[in-house]
């Protein structure tokens, strides 16, 4: 027995649960009015049986650690220690005890298996004609930087390298605690380029996989998930081999994309890095401080690269590091303007902007200033982000520039950042606290019962499958339970809930009994041709909400979409309109059976 289960035998979820929210017996679980939103009808369950809680309003749900963590702002360590103190559970008896050891050795086991998997698909990317075009050509990409980095190919087969790593003697589980087969058996990635994801030290702990012939089903870039080896939100992509250059040059240069870390290698420029996507952590920057104080941000020049900037900001204040924003020439990314002009990429990673006085011009030139409502947005940017800064004289400084900018006094500034509720509303630590969730919150609230709610009644009554689940595929689900549970039940539609079938489900145990409990508290009773309407009505709303957002996207990116990707965004939103007018016309045919 681990730490976890240990506590979760000493404590009834109940009783955690009670220390927030007041609670009352409703049957076989208690009910209670969410945490999350204001309300005046409880919707937030809590069920002794699954020891799991669920929250109607807003969708969430989980066992007692996450609710912990929800309402304490704490990471799962964090909720650990605190369970762990109220159950009286010694947390130093599991770290030194045996099992410890043991967990070492099984550590070090899914360390070779990621190695044998780079040797594996380093073999196969010499054979396939279609990676080392990509590579050598389309990237161009020399032979040296390949080996280097140790650039792979997965063959398409499905069990490949599954078949290779059961023949060095490895069993299915380790391959799968390694993150290289999925949760169906078979291999995670098929007819991919390969990326290994290294440690500090150079030990293969991942993989990144790139998409190498068109397929719009499937996503460009799919990644190792978390395991014991890789943690996103700590690993910086290139640091075994960027940490000497980081050193002599006295700074990190971060990129958004892996392939453009390898590019900016192959120019001589060593010191590049790379986060997945853009969204940094404190972990991160915390690793790359024990080599240099000087981060430069490299992202794209679009609003996401503008809000990953703004939101890296008060965590590098924290951390203590500068942050800075290298400008390419309009419309180029790293990659290309290597290719064209290797000493131009050279020369403007040397001549960075501070960040603050970058994220000001941007604003500055997005918003009116002339008018009250722009200099009221630039305010609360502005005052948003300089309430986060740790250094007093770097926010002092800042608030005078803020002041000039809008034609206000310094002191006027200071009153709104101290009495200002939208403001302190934002900045206030991650403790939840009950509130009116905006318009978009309500959308995506909305967004994620459908899924669930739709899952519920697909995970519970198989005859309605196969009509439901036509139209529908993964990337309409938003959360990984919710992908892993439809991918399950497309590939298992005869599934009634076997013991054998249900350890297919073990990964996501918790995600599945919060399913049981929405149906049992929403459609147990109800008769078949019932519940086949509302199956009907939430596939219909599931494929309008899905359309909607991803027509949303299409429009932002057609603003600054070149002419040839204007085409494929016009084709895409057309595909979209086909799959909702198909969905639609399904609905109103079953409802006249109905």
């Amino acid at each position: 027995m681990d730490a976890k289960e240990d506590i979760k035998q000493r404590l009834a979820i109940e009783d955690v649960v009670a220390r927030y929210v007041e609670l009352r017996r409703a049957g076989r679980n208690f009910k209670g009015l969410s945490p999350f939103n204001a309300e005046k009808t409880p919707s937030f369950v809590v069920s002794p049986e699954k020891q799991i809680w669920h929250d109607f309003s807003s969708g969430r749900g989980g066992d007692m650690f996450s609710f912990v963590m929800e309402m304490e702002g704490l990471d799962f360590k964090g909720a650990l220690e605190l369970l762990a103190r109220q159950a009286g559970v010694d947390l130093e008896q599991y770290r030194q005890s045996s099992a410890g050891q043991a967990s070492g050795k099984a550590k070090e086991r899914l360390h070779a298996a990621n190695e044998l998997a780079a040797k594996f698909y380093q073999a196969h990317f010499a054979k396939s004609k279609l990676a080392l075009e990509y590579v050598l050509g389309q990237r161009q990409f020399s032979k040296a930087t390949a080996l280097t980095w140790r650039l792979g190919y997965s063959p398409g087969s499905g069990t490949a390298l599954l078949d290779f790593l059961k023949n060095q003697g490895y069993s299915e589980n380790e391959i799968k605690q390694a993150g290289l087969i999925g949760s169906y058996g078979k291999d995670m990635f098929r007819g991919r380029l390969m990326i290994p994801l290294c440690d500090p030290s150079g030990r293969v702990v991942g993989f990144t996989a790139r998409l190498l012939e068109k397929n719009d089903q499937a996503p460009k870039y799919i990644n190792t998930p978390a395991t014991q080896l890789y943690d996103k939100s700590r690993h910086v992509f290139g640091l075994e081999h960027a940490k000497q250059a980081i050193r002599r040059s006295k700074f990190a240069l971060l990129v958004e994309g892996n392939l453009d870390v390898i590019m900016s290698h192959q120019a001589g420029s060593e010191m590049a890095v790379a986060t997945a996507g853009t969204a940094l952590t404190d972990l991160q920057l915390k690793a790359l401080k024990r080599l240099t104080g000087d981060i430069r941000l490299c992202f794209d020049a679009d609003r996401a690269g503008r809000d990953a900037t703004e939101r890296a900001l008060p965590i590098a204040s924290r951390v203590g590091v500068e942050l800075s924003v290298v400008t390419l020439p309009s419309g180029k990314d790293p990659d290309e303007l290597i290719k064209q002009n290797a000493d131009a990429w050279r020369s403007v990673i040397e001549k960075p902007a501070p960040a603050l006085d970058w994220l000001m011009t941007r604003y500055e030139a997005e918003l009116d200033l002339t008018t009250s409502s722009g200099k009221k947005q630039f305010r609360d940017v502005m005052l948003g982000v300089l309430r986060g800064l740790s250094d007093n004289v770097e926010r002092e400084h800042y608030l005078e520039l803020t002041a000039q900018k809008l034609g206000v006094s310094k002191a006027a500034l200071t009153e709104v950042m101290a009495h200002d509720k939208s403001v302190e509303a934002r900045l206030r630590p991650t403790k939840v606290q009950p509130g009116k969730p905006s318009q978009e919150q309500k959308q995506a609230i909305d967004y994620a019962k459908s899924q669930n709610h739709l899952l519920a009644l697909l995970l519970h009554q198989p005859k309605l499958r196969e009509a439901a689940m036509r139209h529908l595929s993964e990337d309409m689900f938003t959360s990984e339970p919710a992908k892993h549970l439809f991918n399950f039940l497309e590939t298992n539609q005869d599934f009634t809930g076997k013991p054998e079938q249900a350890e297919l489900l073990r990964e996501i145990a918790d995600y599945v009994k919060m399913e049981a409990l929405q149906f049992e508290a929403l459609y147990d009773g109800l008769e078949l041709n019932e519940l086949r309407y509302e199956a009907a009505h939430l596939q219909a709303h599931l494929i309008e909400q899905y359309v909607k957002t991803q027509k949303q996207h299409i429009s932002n990116e057609l603003q600054s979409a070149d002419e040839g990707r204007q085409q494929d965004l016009l084709v895409q939103a057309r595909q979209l309109d086909g799959l909702l007018r198909r969905s639609q016309e399904e609905k109103v045919d079953g409802n006249r059976q109905g």
